[in-house]
């Protein structure tokens, strides 16, 4: 099964010419599109960054995606449950010739915060930055691990 825009069926779509009607289609391009004022290009907000979440039997595993950042523009922190990680980095560069000066500049930033299970302990976070991959191991407390099934023999 695939997906399909919907299209509305207009009353009297018979008796009007096809270009009034595309009209509508018109406005809801992204040209005209009201969301584009709120988009991060536009106002120079900050984009989240992608974010994996794995659970297993010991552990959350949290890999969030930050390329072209390094250990020391990163800040972790937890407050009140929550795991609250920034990142800010600029740049910049200026070239000076005789006839010219060319000036570049980047900024970058973040900020992502993620509410912690109360299965989680706080204080064995463990957090490594690689090949642009922000890394986490938060470590369940025991109560909160699942439990092997106990066998029982049958006599």
């Amino acid at each position: 099964m695939s997906l399909v825009k919907f299209k509305r069926r207009r009353p009297l779509t018979n008796l009007m010419p096809s270009s009034f009607l595309d009209m509508d289609d018109f406005f809801n391009n992204r040209f005209w599109n009201r969301d584009l004022l709120s988009d991060d290009f536009w106002n120079g907000k900050s984009s989240e960054p992608a974010l994996n979440i794995i659970e297993t039997d010991d552990n959350f595993e949290i890999e969030l995606a930050a390329p072209g950042f390094s250990k020391k523009d990163f800040e972790v922190t937890i407050a009140d449950g929550c795991l609250n990680i920034s990142a800010e980095k600029s740049t910049s560069k200026k070239e000076e010739d005789k006839n010219y000066t060319r000036r570049e500049f980047s900024y970058n930033s973040f900020d992502r915060s993620l509410q912690l299970p109360d299965s989680v302990k706080e204080e064995a976070i463990k957090a490594r930055y690689h090949d642009g991959i922000l890394s986490f191991n938060l470590a369940k407390k025991e109560e909160a691990k699942k439990q092997k099934p106990k066998v029982i023999e049958v006599v």
